[in-house]
């Protein structure tokens, strides 16, 4: 499953909504995936290649090499 090794952000599952004349007639259920990156991340020393998302990039949680 897809995972961010940083926040532990996960594939999340919901139901998509079908409004039709202001009532809610239908449901599908529907993923939403993270946006994840392989990136290179020093750590301890060595360099390694791990899954990080987008946000975590971002905001700077992560040291790359």
């Amino acid at each position: 499953m897809a995972r961010c090794a940083i926040c532990d952000k996960t594939t999340q599952y919901g139901n998509q909504l079908s409004i039709t004349r202001s009532h809610i007639s239908k449901r599908n259920s529907r993923t939403v995936k993270p946006n994840l990156r392989r990136v290179k991340v020093e750590e301890n020393g060595t360099v390694k290649r791990i899954y990080v998302c987008a946000k975590c990039l971002r905001d700077g949680k992560v040291n790359r090499a």
